[in-house]
């Protein structure tokens, strides 16, 4: 974050809002949903008062489909929404992709499957990191542990996703939302003036000028296979620079470790507690906490020693991001799960517990 010029006491969702408009999104298309309803009303009330665009759309599927076209004409956008909203919205992701039209997404993610409940969850890990949507594409996303990291990622995801061409979404859950944490907001960034988005953004439909030079046509549709082949090729190279350049994650004393837990999000918080009770029964244990998603960051699993004896997953889920763990750690280290789900959230002193039966088991 560059430059904070104040630090206030904020509720999640209305931070994650204040972000983004800070950041420079000027448009936000939304529908409420618990646990993030209160974006949606910060945004109506703050957005029109310093210059940006406000509407609530009749559905999830109005939004991302009116974020898709505010997108196309220049526009910085942001949407948000909760996991059975994001779903709503998947086909247009893969649109937006496809079209290479920026936008910034947030999850304040719950339980499911289905409408399920109203309460935190991560059960959105497929869904975010593999897509719901159609065809071949990807999207960077990033996790937050703290209303302070969210402040800072969303700030800075509407210059990602300006830079990479590319929805950025930012995997948030709703403990984070509806808690209060003091934030040091960052610098507003002016909104990108009409007259100035074809020379920020030369591929935008403005409608300027009656010559053909100066027309842009913004699709996904292409009707020949050779065509649409070059074109998921051209996607990929830049996802393959992606996974060089937006790689994250956060490890603790890992290198000697007796075990290692693997933590992401809300959940981290809680398990970093665990990882001091473990110390204090004289188990060393370590903590990765992968702070992108996609692309997961495999390098920090490199660093774990020869003395570690298993690697567990913690996770609001039957078992998302063990698949992505797995894969980093290959069969070198068996892979343990710990989990709750529903809305259900472990204490510290419960995940601690749990690692050390496993570490019992294994060892």
């Amino acid at each position: 974050m560059s430059n904070p010029v104040e630090k206030v006491l904020m509720k999640g969702n209305e931070a994650f809002a204040e972000a983004a408009i800070r950041g420079g999104a000027n448009f936000y298309f939304g529908y409420p949903i618990t646990p993030q309803s209160e974006i949606p009303e910060f945004m109506s009330r703050e957005l029109p008062k310093r210059g940006g665009v406000f509407l609530q759309a009749e559905s999830e599927l109005g939004a991302i489909n009116m974020a898709y076209g505010a997108g196309a004409a220049g526009g910085a956008v942001f949407i948000s929404s909760s996991s059975p909203g994001i779903a709503l919205m998947q086909e247009g992701m893969s649109f937006l992709c496809s079209a290479e039209v920026p936008l910034v997404a947030l999850n304040v993610s719950r339980g499911g499957p289905g409408i399920g409940g109203i309460q935190p969850g991560q059960a959105d890990y497929f869904q975010a990191t593999r897509g719901g949507g159609n065809g071949d594409y990807r999207i960077p996303v990033f996790a937050p542990a703290s209303i302070q990291e969210a402040v800072d990622m969303l700030y800075e995801a509407v210059d990602l996703a300006k830079t990479w061409q590319n929805p950025v979404m930012v995997f948030a859950d709703g403990i984070m939302g509806q808690m209060m944490e003091p934030v040091a907001l960052p610098q507003q960034r002016p909104f990108t003036d009409s007259k100035d988005i074809r020379a920020e953004k030369p591929w935008a439909v403005t409608g300027y000028g009656n010559d053909d030079a100066n027309k842009n046509v913004v699709k996904s549709l292409r009707m020949q296979p050779d065509d649409l082949e070059r074109h998921v090729e051209y996607l990929f190279e830049k996802y393959r620079r992606a996974e060089k350049e937006l790689c994250r994650a956060e490890t603790h004393d890992v290198e000697e470790a007796d075990l290692v837990l693997v933590a992401f999000g809300t959940v981290a918080r809680i398990t970093r507690e665990a990882v001091e009770i473990l110390a204090w029964r004289g188990i060393k244990a370590g903590l990765i906490r992968p702070i992108s998603l996609w692309p997961f960051p495999h390098g920090a699993f490199d660093k774990i020693g020869a003395r570690t004896r298993v690697v567990i997953s913690a996770e609001l889920s039957m078992g998302q991001m063990i698949e992505d763990v797995r894969l980093a750690v290959g069969k070198r280290i068996p892979v343990e799960l710990i989990h709750r789900t529903g809305g259900m959230i472990p204490t510290s002193l419960e995940i601690a517990d749990r690692a050390e039966k496993i570490y019992g088991e294994v060892k």
